[in-house]
């Protein structure tokens, strides 16, 4: 059993959605990827529009998914997410997109650092955001859990 904390979001597909084989085109996830770190954010309280407010943004540094299984218009389909690592310079999210079945169809992580609006250069998470960044470190995935 998970140990960690995993936010939960359902995915409204829309046929705009889909490409012309009939299923979910492949960069739509990383749309989908983005809803379900907005919700675990938002479930924790924060949300990225203080973090623009006090002067920052959280781009990203890296994006990994593997497709496993199709989404298609009809189904239905919920994104799982939760702090992979988090080491005060990067934070890791992890995702999986799944179907109404409990198939894994897309996982993938996501890497984030904290820059400064003004310059683009990278910031300590753990510096500018301590609160934050200690919420991360008490609901991350550890390495027992599976």
């Amino acid at each position: 059993m998970d140990t960690f904390f995993i936010s939960i979001r359902d995915i409204e597909l829309y046929y705009a959605d889909t490409d012309a084989m009939g299923v979910v085109y492949h960069a739509n996830y990383l749309k989908f990827f983005e809803r379900g770190r907005t919700g675990l954010i938002e479930d924790l309280g924060y949300n990225y529009l203080e973090m623009e407010n006090e002067g920052y943004f959280a781009p990203v540094y890296d994006v990994y998914a593997v497709y496993k299984k199709p989404l298609r218009y009809g189904d239905q389909a919920k994104v799982k997410t939760w702090v992979e690592t988090n080491d005060g310079i990067k934070t890791v999210y992890g995702y999986q997109i799944i179907n109404q079945n409990e198939e894994i169809c897309v996982e993938g992580t996501t890497t984030h650092i904290i820059v400064s609006k003004e310059t683009f250069r990278p910031k300590p998470f753990k510096k500018i955001f301590p609160e934050w960044f200690n919420k991360y470190e008490e609901i991350k995935k550890q390495p027992t859990d599976k």
